[in-house]
């Protein structure tokens, strides 16, 4: 076959099946996403309508029409037309980083949610750059990080800011919540098939929203729903572009101290997840080109912040599962049309009003199960007490947030109720305050420390507690902003424990472990709501 002039087919009858399904992925995960800025950043609806919501549809019919075309080539090339175009959209796990960890504390300690907002879109920004620019180191580093610290201190994450504020709203409207949650488990983990292949998170999001509507008739009120509510969304619907928003992106420069600790980790394991599933794609049969997609996730992401959406496009996992059900080119271009339809028009706005926020949250409890139980299968099982050392700064930075919240509610803080009294009644707040700062870096460089003491291997270990040291002694660990000797003490420690394990090595004996085996990793099923 003469592949110049092979013409592919843009649309088979199984891009009807990929575009329901991913249509209802991408739904979900916008839906969660108004969510949080509406109730838990408290943005006004003209921001989150008029300004966010617009540049993220945006963002996403790019990156959609963008992987519709790097498939159509690649069918072009090949003469083949079985090529199934990478699934893309919003992050679901950094959807919730960037809210719990940089524009809820920011928003909080300000004051102004829009500052938050700002914070998030110079996130952005700078992972966008991350994106572009580290496809030279990414495979350096996981080269010589330990897998269990990389998916450890993702675990943390996932528990921590992930999955701990879903589980509370779901106990605390249990008709819906934990129901639906039910329906999630028994399909996405108990392989339960609903009635002609419907989407499991489509039918626990319509369970969810028929006994809250139900509710209603009868004098209840489960899921917070009405129709004042109802009527007062259409206020939202209506034609609504992105606009520059190029201040704001730099106002949230003043906060870069506090973003560069998260935005350079999470850049980097984004390099090394879009790395993963493009080549679970070329198992699959399609074998796309590595660089470019690194290059234009991150030129899209840049573009969307650029426009006020601060949420960082990715190559979602799945591609096999989307394949396997008919999905070629079409399914990825029509959901970028379905997208701008949906954020331009407003119609967000009205869907959120008949859905219940807690119909949602046993998806993202999902999302973060999925993600901290990865950290456990895909290693082995003596690095165990790795990835939980890898936990720990993460839920400090958790306890530490519940607590100042509290305080702040109160309208007071932890300087001004004093370290003593506190730790008089057993919040060692001071400990949590260390621990947690930088948490996403700490974590990897506990795991890794504790993975290289487990193998015997100290010399690694040394080196990973210098590179504590280091980054300590600047404030990208244990610290609350970039500087000079932000936490010397502790920088100190990790100096010393590096020397100790160097002199172990050095005049010590200890005898090599049991190797043991890792199983191949499986392909990734096609997991609603669950990206890179």
């Amino acid at each position: 076959m003469n592949t110049t002039t092979f013409k592919p087919k843009i649309w088979s009858q199984g891009d009807w099946n990929a575009l329901f399904g991913f249509g209802t992925n991408i739904l979900v995960n916008m839906l969660v996403l108004t969510a949080l800025l509406r109730f838990v950043l408290k943005l006004p609806d003209e921001i989150v309508f008029g300004r966010i919501l617009p540049a993220c549809g945006l963002m996403l019919c790019l990156s959609t029409m963008y992987y519709a075309w790097l498939a159509y080539r690649l069918a072009q090339k090949t003469g083949r037309n079985d090529v199934c175009a990478l699934p893309s959209g919003t992050s679901v796990p950094h959807m919730f980083v960037v809210v719990f960890v940089i524009m809820l504390p920011i928003s909080i300690s300000t004051g102004d949610p829009i500052k938050g907002w700002e914070a998030g879109l110079t996130w952005v920004f700078v992972q966008s750059f991350v994106l572009m620019l580290g496809g030279y180191i990414a495979p350096y580093i996981r080269r010589i990080t330990p897998r269990a610290a990389l998916l450890g201190t993702l675990a943390g994450v996932s528990l921590a800011f992930i999955s701990m504020r879903p589980a509370l709203e779901m106990y605390m409207t249990p008709v819906i919540g934990v129901v639906c949650f039910a329906i999630i488990l028994l399909s996405w983990f108990g392989g339960v098939r609903y009635f002609k292949g419907i989407p499991a998170g489509l039918v626990a999001i319509a369970v969810g929203t028929l006994i809250a509507w139900s509710s209603r008739a009868v004098g209840l009120d489960y899921g917070g729903l009405s129709l004042e509510k109802l009527m007062g969304s259409f206020v939202n619907f209506g034609f609504a572009v992105p606009l520059p928003a190029f201040g704001h992106v730099f106002s949230g420069f003043e906060f870069l101290g506090i973003i560069l600790i998260t935005a350079i980790p999470f850049g980097i394991y984004d390099l090394v997840e879009c790395m993963d599933n493009v080549e679970s794609a070329a198992v699959a049969g399609d074998e796309y080109p590595t660089t470019r997609v690194l290059t234009a996730d991150g030129i899209i992401s840049l573009i969307g912040c650029c426009m006020g959406n601060p949420f960082i496009n990715a190559v979602y996992i799945g591609h096999p599962g989307w394949k396997s059900m008919g999905g070629r080119i079409g399914y990825s271009a029509a959901t970028g049309v379905a997208v701008i339809l949906l954020a331009w028009l407003g119609i967000i706005s009205v869907v959120s009003s008949i859905i219940p926020l807690v119909a949602i949250s046993p998806i993202l409890l999902y999302i973060g199960m999925l993600i901290g139980a990865q950290a456990f299968q895909e290693t082995p099982k003596s690095h165990a007490p790795a990835i939980i050392l890898a936990l720990t700064p993460h839920l400090a930075a958790w306890g530490k947030l519940q607590i100042d919240s509290a305080l702040g509610a109160a309208g007071t803080n932890a300087a001004a109720v004093g370290m003593d009294k506190l730790a008089q009644t057993g919040v060692l707040y001071e400990g949590l305050q260390v621990m947690a700062g930088g948490a996403i870096i700490s974590g990897l460089v506990l795991g890794a420390i504790g993975v290289f003491i487990i193998e015997r291997q100290l010399l690694k270990a040394a080196a990973f507690a210098l590179a504590g040291a280091v980054f300590t002694f600047f404030g990208f660990m244990h610290g609350e902003t970039i500087g000079v000797m932000e936490s010397p003490a502790l920088a100190v420690a990790y100096l010393l424990v590096a020397a100790f394990m160097v002199g172990l090595h050095r005049f010590g004996e200890a005898s090599a472990p049991v190797a043991e085996s890792v199983p191949e990793k499986a392909p990734e099923p096609a997991l609603q709501g669950a990206s890179a």
